[in-house]
């Protein structure tokens, strides 16, 4: 099975015959390397992708190698930004699907089908968790009742503003339940550029990942992910893992934030506020990114499939449906959590 593999040292990557070498580097106050670490050495056929934290250093001949053994790498700056992929070739392109993604984005009735179907997958991944918390002593039914009430604008809106001011509505009501959810943590207002205290730093980088894995899932398919459907396509921007993220951030990103602040294995030590923002330290980085990794890793009975299928793997499935929608070949449904 490829995995994963997160680089949070600043170092460089390179080719070993068919391994590679990452050797970590230690840097002084000005981001001057001064001494080299224990060299680690990676089985190249057991790689997926790499996330980058730290400056990294590699040569073309590297990526050409990576490129041929199918793997991605992700960077990510300082402040937990993430600024763009290597990904490989793509291997899987085809004219028709491009053609059907265009023909589905530009007709009106078609377009909003498929985002009134992302909307309606995320509001009811996010009723779901805050229906855990409720079964757990936290009064969430006011939040309920108003989520489904505003749920219920999903398939009346007839154009993608609309839709997104439904969304937006949900998504406060939803955030507001954060401050009950969490017990030492609160959320405030949602800020984004630049996060303003732990929650929101937690909810950002953790939605820049997701983001990350749905742009690699969608790589691994015929589609292209520059054609959206509920966010606007743009310039320097893959809108349709966008569109696909919101289905699984309250999935993996809420309920790992949950999860690592409730459990105490977040702390505010774990914490930098500099700069008029909030973002994780090193050590706080690792135990966040360790506990996304194995949400991803953790598997459910998959209902259609009959076997246990990872939440990675879901991801990939629900390109896959959108994919024979967009083909006319079955109506996409979108993923609900059902436990």
């Amino acid at each position: 099975m490829r995995k994963t593999y997160y680089l949070f040292n600043p170092g460089s990557l390179q080719r070993k015959d068919n391994t590679l070498k990452f050797v970590p580097v230690e840097e002084d106050e000005n981001g001057v390397g001064v001494r080299e670490g224990q060299p680690r050495y990676i089985p190249v056929e057991g790689v997926s992708d790499f996330f980058v934290f730290g400056s990294l250093s590699a040569n073309s001949a590297l990526y050409n190698f990576l490129g041929q053994n199918d793997i991605a790498v992700h960077f990510f700056d300082y402040y937990e930004n993430y600024t763009g992929s290597f990904m490989p070739k793509d291997s899987l392109l085809s004219g028709r699907m491009l053609l059907m993604q265009v023909a589905h984005h530009q007709d009106k009735k078609k377009r909003i089908v498929i985002a009134r179907k992302f909307i309606e997958g995320a509001a009811y991944n996010m009723l779901k968790n805050l229906q855990y918390y409720n079964r757990r002593g936290k009064d969430m039914e006011p939040m309920m009742d108003l989520i489904r009430n505003y749920s219920e604008k999903i398939a009346s809106a007839q154009a993608v503003d609309e839709l997104m001011g439904v969304e937006g509505n949900i998504r406060q009501v939803y955030y507001d339940a954060f401050n009950l959810i969490l017990n030492d943590f609160e959320m405030g207002i949602r800020t984004k550029q630049p996060p303003q205290n732990e929650v929101n730093a937690l909810i950002s980088f953790g939605n820049m990942m997701c983001y990350t894995f749905c742009l690699r899932a969608i790589h691994q398919t015929q589609l292209n992910p520059t054609i959206s459907y509920l966010h606007s396509p743009g310039e320097r921007r893959y809108s349709l893992a966008l569109d696909v993220a919101e289905i699984f951030k309250p999935i993996i990103v809420d309920r790992t934030i949950f999860k690592v602040l409730n459990k105490k294995e977040l702390q505010t030590k774990h914490f930098d506020h500099r700069l008029n923002r909030c973002v994780l330290n090193e050590s706080g980085k690792k135990v966040f990114v360790k506990s996304i990794q194995e949400r991803l890793d953790e598997t459910i009975q998959h209902r259609s499939l009959k076997r246990n299928v990872s939440y990675k793997h879901l991801i990939r499935l629900e390109c896959y449906k959108l994919a024979k929608h967009l083909l006319n070949m079955e109506e996409y449904k979108p993923f609900k959590m059902y436990w």
